[in-house]
């Protein structure tokens, strides 16, 4: 059996090594920050394959995966006009290990239409980058006999309520820009939501749909001449077709159905995890082919936009919305 002094030495050691064994464990998740990332990046895209949110998501991941030493892969989480993705992104781990591509609308408006949410976007996720301004194009079907928006206007008057325009979902900027053309042009038309662009343009393109306000993705389809392009919904012309005139030039004044599309974060994500995302943002809408992608879906990319301003888009998507959302009495739940 050990000697009394020996026991006492013991001891003496034991309580000697608390502080340090103590310094260990809090000094332990500030290393693994240091050495983040060290596996594999999960960008949730919570928007179908096809379209806008999708092809930003492919087109800034090589960049962030060069930048931040790891992969950042893709992962799309589509349904309930980006819900669906937001929830899964809220309820992950605080790690940077789970990113969320999406729409600003979704994460303010969103709050306004949906009732029974079980997170609050504004406050359960962080706004780490813009990623680009999403302009809004009125696209036909070619069978449909128009060739400008007062065309199309008057064809709408003498057919309510029997022709269908489709959207990425309730509250999507598509759908928000279609039910504002309705109220500013006083027409009646059906409204088809589906889980993402990529599945409307289909059926816009088949003529299952007869219209739709495009967030990029069908401009290919224009070009091939498989879609008939009448007007922009943003504020200035898109500098891919100077010669095509926005809503505004055509008859209904102050039209505007831009959206923000930007990369988020859950709350709680390290400072230094969410700045170092965001330099690998910044750094691939440097590259030459991201910007070319991002513009070739009409899009503008927004590398100058600050944190503050990113955060501060929100607050203004709402007041900008909330009387038309009111208006039609937008719920969906």
């Amino acid at each position: 059996m050990p000697s009394k002094p020996l026991i006492n030495c013991l001891r003496r050691l034991s309580l000697a090594a608390v502080p340090a064994l103590l310094c260990n464990a809090f000094a332990a998740p500030a290393m693994a920050s240091e050495k983040w990332p060290d596996r594999p990046i999960r960008l949730i895209v919570n928007f179908a394959p096809g379209g806008a949110a999708d092809v930003m998501g492919r087109a800034i991941s090589p960049t962030m995966s060069q930048v931040l030493g790891q992969s950042v892969v893709v992962d799309n989480k589509p349904g309930a006009n980006g819900n669906i993705g937001i929830g899964e992104t809220v309820r992950s781990p605080k790690d940077g290990y789970t990113l969320l591509l999406s729409s600003g609308g979704g994460i303010s408006i969103n709050p306004m239409i949906y009732s029974k949410l079980p997170f609050n976007p504004e406050k359960d996720l962080i706004p780490v980058a813009a990623v680009a301004r999403v302009h809004v194009f009125l696209e036909t079907n070619p069978s449909l006999p128009v060739s400008n928006v007062q065309d199309f206007i008057k064809h709408l008057q003498a057919n309510p309520g029997k022709l269908s325009y489709g959207s990425p979902g309730p509250g999507s900027s598509p759908h928000l820009a279609g039910e504002m053309f309705k109220r500013a042009a006083k027409v009646d038309a059906t409204h088809i939501p589906y889980k993402g662009a990529g599945p409307a343009l289909t059926d816009v393109l088949s003529g299952q749909l007869q219209y739709w306000f495009d967030p990029g993705p069908g401009l290919k389809q224009v070009e091939a001449g498989k879609l008939k392009l009448l007007a922009i919904g943003s504020p200035q012309r898109s500098p891919l077709y100077p010669k095509v005139p926005t809503l505004a030039e055509s008859g209904l004044p102050g039209f505007d159905a831009d959206t923000l599309f930007g990369i988020y974060a859950p709350a709680g994500t390290p400072a230094s995890v969410v700045e170092a995302v965001r330099a690998s943002v910044l750094k691939a809408l440097e590259q030459k082919n991201v910007i070319d992608v991002l513009q070739g879906i009409g899009s503008t990319p927004e590398p100058n936009m600050s944190r503050q301003a990113f955060v501060d888009h929100h607050a203004k998507e709402r007041v900008r919305f909330a009387p038309l959302i009111k208006a039609i009495g937008l719920k969906v739940d």
